[in-house]
């Protein structure tokens, strides 16, 4: 049964305001909203529990996010049906979410046990060196303090109440107060009962984990803006991001704000590559485009072609899957209204044709394809906003050095990927370098949808995908983030903490 309530450091709270889901079929569901006090009342046990979690043993820690797991997959099939009915997620869908999410809890736990991440580094003493002695020095990584974390729309369970923003944190040693998503706060409130249990069933410190409900914008301001809060987690809108991040930016004592914002993830396809596989590359990236309803940030949304050989027969592949693409519902009517939004704007511009036009069917989203000259999209800044949703936009360039042009003026994105063959090699070691300053992942031949989870895995990138480009939010070395590097000199053992009394 769902609590409809805010969990603040083991207490479930109401308010006197209430806000509803939107399900797709079915009742709405009555929660409460979420207040500025709870927020402080978190942010205050996050506090208090930082001086007992943050110097935990890394196998204490470990067991918590194991245990967390477990209480995730004890609330499958209730986590399935209100994921179907908030999300309209497909069960499949949700089911392999939900094991990836608890597949990375278990992932930083072991991660955390190897103790790699630690950095641990030692300069021994070297008293008798001239001209000047030199002091032992050690150091190694420790948490930062209380993180805020928001859930994310288009992931309701890996990126989102137990995403990775907060399996990374809690692994690092940072409490968490979560922002949860109003687009699914049924699925925040069962994730939240599972946190809940993690910690009763382990004894941590209830102030480990807190997730204030929010149904508008009050709880995420507040809680940018609270003086306890040391870093924040974000995944959504460029303009929410943004709005966030200055407000972290123009406090007292700025904080970090990793926010992942936009991006269209271009995939230039090179002349070989495009000669030789064009139908098989364009039906490869209409299925790409519209997985999910192409409410990914790594929706591969911008494809890049040089004309010649294959050009034709690219576009008119493109067209024809796309007319075999049904209608797929969308996470929210706000979404939906947004991606309506973006297509209706790229019909108005006078040099953008329509290859495959569709509108949507109240929250069930149409595929939508359009063709624009490289030379007419490097004159229009607003080519690179993203859409997001199942809309793909096909550059085509006129030759390889007008593809390099467009390559420099692309925005920061999350993935950048190469369709080549192997007589490309000497067009795509152009790019590369190029490729390299604009993206966290480059892919060869593949789509970029499916972020694999493990230690060599990037998701960030320059501005606007990111706001820190030095950054992942997906992958081990996520736990970075939360984490700052401190040195000890000449320190009395008894006074190191445990992780680096030996090396």
């Amino acid at each position: 049964m769902l609590k409809g309530k805010s969990l603040v450091a083991g207490e479930w709270i109401g308010s006197d305001r209430n806000f509803f889901n939107e399900p797709v079929s079915g009742t709405a569901d009555e929660f409460s909203q979420g207040t500025p006090e709870l927020v402080d009342r978190a942010c205050e046990a996050a506090e208090q529990a930082f001086w007992k979690f943050g110097y935990s043993s890394r196998a204490d820690r470990a067991s918590f996010l194991r245990e967390i797991a477990k209480q995730i997959e004890l609330r499958g099939p209730d986590l399935t049906e209100m994921g179907m009915k908030e999300t309209g997620l497909p069960e499949a869908r949700l089911e392999g979410e939900r094991g990836r999410t608890v597949a990375q809890m278990r992932l930083f736990a072991d991660h955390i046990e190897a103790g790699d991440y630690l950095d641990r580094r030692h300069d021994v003493a070297l008293p008798d060196r001239a001209p000047l002695p030199r002091p032992d020095l050690r150091l190694m990584q420790r948490p930062i303090g209380p993180v805020a974390v928001f859930g994310a729309s288009n992931f309701p369970l890996a990126f989102s109440t137990a995403g990775g923003d907060t399996a990374s944190a809690l692994a690092a040693g940072c409490p968490v107060v979560v922002k949860g998503h109003p687009a699914h706060p049924g699925i925040a409130d069962i994730i939240a009962q599972a946190f809940d249990a993690a910690i009763k069933s382990t004894g941590v410190h209830p102030g480990v984990f807190s997730q204030v409900l929010d149904g508008g914008r009050i709880v995420g301001e507040t809680l940018v803006q609270h003086p306890l809060i040391c870093a924040v987690g974000f995944t959504g809108s460029p303009a929410g991001g943004r709005a966030l991040f200055d407000l972290a930016a123009a406090r007292p004592s700025p904080i970090p704000f990793y926010g992942e914002l936009g991006s269209t993830n271009p995939v230039f396809v090179l002349p070989n590559a495009l000669a030789h596989r064009a139908e098989e590359i364009a039906t490869s990236w209409v299925a790409s485009l519209t997985l999910g309803a192409g409410q990914f940030c790594t929706n591969p949304s911008v494809c890049v072609v040089v004309d010649g050989k294959g050009a034709d027969q690219f576009v008119a592949a493109l067209a024809k899957a796309l007319a075999d693409a049904a209608p797929q519902t969308m996470l929210t009517d706000s979404i939906t209204r947004a991606y309506q939004a973006g297509v209706d704007q790229w019909k108005t511009m006078p040099d953008v044709k329509a290859l495959h036009a569709s509108d949507n069917l109240q929250r069930a989203a149409g595929p939508n394809a359009f063709s624009v000259s490289a030379s007419d999209w490097l004159s229009n800044t607003g080519l690179q906003d993203e859409v997001f949703g199942p809309a793909g936009l096909v550059v085509r360039a006129k030759d390889m050095s007008e593809a390099v042009e467009m390559a420099r003026a692309l925005e920061g994105q999350l993935t950048c990927t190469l369709q080549m063959d192997e007589d490309d090699i000497e067009a795509a070691a152009q790019l590369m370098p190029i490729l390299e300053r604009k993206a966290g992942r480059i892919l060869a031949n593949g789509f970029p949808t499916g972020v694999e989870v493990c230690d060599s895995m990037v998701h960030g990138g320059p501005y606007p995908a990111s706001t820190n480009f030095g950054a992942t939010s997906v992958g081990t070395l996520s736990i970075r983030r939360f984490l700052r590097p401190v040195c000890f000199q000449n320190m009395p053992g008894e006074l190191l903490p445990d992780d680096i009394k030996h090396d």
